[in-house]
This record gives C-alpha cells, sequence and structure tokens, in this order.
C-alpha cells in the first residue's frame, strides 16, 4: 500500500510529517511517497539524523499557506505539495492521500481533482472522538458550512458505514446535532432533515444536543459544517482545559503530589482516552478515493496516527462500500 504524503502541509512540517511518516512506515509496513520540495526534504531528514532510505519523494516548488483560499489549490498552485499529491491519487500513483494542510484547499482539491463517489451530493470531514460510550463520528465538520437536507442524509449513510466498516460498530446510532431533542426544534435545514432521517433505513434516534456528544449520544452525529466545527472545536477545547485543571490540583502540594503518584496509570489513561492526537485526523468522506485531513497543528506522534486510520480506510474498502451501499439505499428509498 502507497500513502502520498503532502510533506509540507501543517504547521509542523515538513519535519514532524517526515518523521511521523516514516514512524508509520517502520509500524505499519505502508510505503510512503513525501511530494514537496525534494531539497529541503533530504536536508531535514539529514539535518535530523532521519533514514529517508526506500522513501519516495516527488518534487513540488510551491506550498499552499493556512491563510490562503481554498480554491487557489486548482487555481494559482498547481504545483502546490498538495494540488500534486492530489494529482497523482486520481491518475492511480498511491492508494490514498494524507494532509495536514489548509482544511478549505483539501476539501476543493479533493472535491474537484480526485472526484467524488458517484450520487454524492459534497464530500463530508468527519473525524471520530472519543465520548464515554466509545467513539463519535461528527459529520460534517467544516467541509460544507451551508448544507442542504440531501447532504446531510449522504453524511448518516455515508458515517453510518465508517464506523460499522472501520470501528466495528454495528448499526451505529444517527443522530442530528440540533438545540434541543424534540422533533420541532431547529430551523428549516434541521425540520426537513429530520423528515428525512426518519424516513431512511438508517439507525435514527432524533435530535442530540451538545451535551449528549460526550457522553456518547450516538455513534454518528450529523450536522452542517459550521455546527460540526464549532461542536469539534469546543470538545478539543474543553478537553484540553479539564486535564489542565486536573494537573494543576495534582501538582498543588506534597500531599497532592504523592495521591497524584498513586493514580498516575490511571491518569495517563484518561489523558489517552480524550486526546485527539490518538485519531490523527479525519477522512473526507464520499471522494472517488481515500483522502485524509490531519490535524494542522499534528507532530510526528499525530500524523503516524493519521496514516494508520488512512491505512485502516483502504483495507476496508470503504469507498467501494459506500458507493455500494449508496446504490442500494438509493434503490431501497
Amino acid at each position: 500500500m502507497n500513502i502520498i504524503v503532502d510533506a509540507f502541509g501543517g504547521d509542523n512540517a515538513p519535519l514532524e510529517i517526515i518523521k511521523g511518516s516514516i514512524d508509520a512506515k517502520n509500524e505499519y509496513g505502508v510505503d510512503i511517497t513525501l511530494v514537496g520540495n525534494e531539497e529541503i526534504i533530504k536536508n531535514v531528514a539529514k539535518e535530523n539524523e532521519i533514514n529517508i532510505e526506500g522513501v519516495k519523494i516527488v518534487h513540488a516548488e510551491s506550498v499552499i499557506s493556512q491563510n490562503e483560499a481554498g480554491t487557489e489549490v486548482v487555481k494559482s498552485k498547481k504545483d502546490s505539495s498538495m494540488a500534486v499529491g492530489l494529482k497523482m491519487l486520481h491518475d492511480g500513483e498511491g492508494d490514498a492521500f494524507v494532509s495536514a494542510g489548509n482544511s478549505g484547499a483539501i476539501c476543493v482539491g479533493a472535491t474537484l481533482i480526485v472526484k467524488r463517489i458517484k450520487g454524492i451530493k459534497r464530500p463530508g470531514f468527519a473525524p471520530v472522538i472519543p465520548t464515554l460510550e466509545g467513539n463519535m463520528m461528527l459529520i460534517d465538520c467544516g467541509a460544507n458550512v451551508e448544507c442542504k437536507p440531501q447532504m446531510l442524509l449522504q453524511f448518516g449513510v455515508m458515517g453510518s458505514i465508517y464506523m460499522e466498516k472501520v470501528m466495528g460498530i454495528k448499526n451505529p446510532r444517527v443522530g442530528l446535532a440540533n438545540v434541543g431533542t424534540e422533533p420541532h426544534k431547529g430551523g428549516e435545514l434541521q425540520l426537513k432533515t429530520y423528515e428525512l432521517l426518519e424516513k431512511s433505513k438508517l439507525n435514527f434516534i432524533g435530535n442530540i444536543e451538545g451535551r449528549d456528544v460526550p457522553v456518547g449520544g450516538c455513534e454518528v452525529c450529523v450536522s452542517d459544517g459550521f455546527t460540526g466545527n464549532l461542536i469539534l472545536k469546543t470538545f478539543e477545547g474543553v478537553a484540553g482545559a479539564l486535564m489542565s485543571k486536573i494537573k494543576g490540583v495534582f501538582n498543588k502540594n506534597l500531599k497532592t503530589k504523592l495521591a497524584a503518584a498513586m493514580v498516575y496509570s490511571d491518569l495517563k489513561e484518561m489523558k489517552k482516552s480524550i486526546d485527539y492526537n490518538e485519531f490523527g485526523g479525519a477522512p473526507i468522506i464520499g471522494c472517488a478515493k481515500p483522502v485524509f485531513k490531519a490535524h494542522g497543528s499534528a507532530n510526528a506522534k499525530t500524523f503516524k496516527n493519521a496514516i494508520r486510520l488512512t491505512k485502516e480506510y483502504v483495507e476496508n474498502n470503504v469507498v467501494e462500500e459506500i458507493s455500494a451501499a449508496l446504490k442500494e439505499f438509493n434503490e431501497g428509498e
């Protein structure tokens, strides 16, 4: 399996991206193709004593910065590491593509360069987050700020397939992010989406509120990109603040430090369970080929885990499963 990596995407590129890619190559047995300025990649690897032997490097002249418009990936930045990597995926020169770069650009590039699965209106950015009951997918989380009801219905279908095939959850519960649990709550988008989800063959459990997310109110939380992104960023912020508070309590004095030593392994396990670095990133679900968006602030560990998820996505034939399920779903509807 060959994973194409945007070596210059993300806040910590290229060093952390290269390190994470090599770690993934060694641990998961995947082939890696690094896309970006070849001279810089080789120099960074040499300076940091990283062995890149056996790693293919494809040169790309430019980089899409985080503050550039996403559409530049198909306009002025066709020679960027992201655009070149996505074009390689489209042309069959790899099995999947991973980038920690500009979110808007990767969504535009995935849609216009890699293309969509036939019948999918819009791909969705779909991270999986830990909850008290297991894991939950949030879809969409920023790829589509403005959505239509049919798009959200497809998000529910694609999310259900991913959670079942990759995460191993049979018949995952699907909830609609809303301001209340009652069927009549929300705006026009939520009301019409509720009707579609209720009539579908999905395991739809109704509306879920923001407070239902961390406790695991469902396995697939469907929303428009604006709402989903707010939920995700709030979740990450609260998790980080909570761990900081707990650390402060245990470092208060000698007594609390002794108590911390007694429960250290439990605290470490707790931190791991709410650490987004353990997931690394999320798929752009609905693309004709596997495209993954890693966290923009990804370090080597985060990026390695993003590649692990990408590998599982490919191995479980998620693209083919979505395509087949969507055809069956549409025929049933």
